[in-house]
């Protein structure tokens, strides 16, 4: 089967493409299944690059799994992060793009008589930004038990 696929991006030109498949069904229906194998695909990238999912390097199999499980929570950490803590406009980075610029931000924590400043190095990691994250993080309903 061939499907036609066309990508209008307000483009005066549109552009054509051709998918070759053994898969049958409609052209919007083998166009769809392939948008969302390289949705999944993205997502595997993201993991491979931003928490070293598929470095095993341990000589031991269950040191390989406990690796492996580790970043896999590490992953979904930080698509909770990104998901309920980050204000919209950040909201779409990639968590190697979090990681480089929020996370990794150097900082200083300074002790007072009755209180604690904790200063950051100006970036990407502005102060509105940050107090947006702790509003949000501070506005999630708590879990019962």
């Amino acid at each position: 089967m061939v499907a036609k696929v066309e990508f209008h991006f307000g483009e005066l030109f549109p552009r054509v493409g051709f998918v070759v498949t053994n898969l049958t069904g409609s052209n919007r229906g083998v166009v769809r299944f392939y948008n969302k194998r390289g949705t999944a695909e993205q997502w595997i990238k993201e993991g491979k690059q931003a928490v070293a999912m598929t470095r095993l390097s341990c000589h031991r199999f269950r040191a390989n799994a406990v690796r492996l499980w580790l970043s896999v929570i590490a992953y979904n950490l930080g698509n909770l992060w990104r998901r309920l803590a980050l204000p919209k406009a950040i909201g779409s980075w990639s968590l190697t793009s979090l990681q480089q610029r929020l996370v990794k931000t150097g900082g200083r924590l300074v002790k007072h008589a009755r209180y604690y400043w904790l200063l950051l190095a100006e970036g990407h990691l502005t102060r509105r930004l940050f107090a947006g994250m702790l509003w949000k993080i501070a506005a999630l309903p708590v879990p019962a038990g």
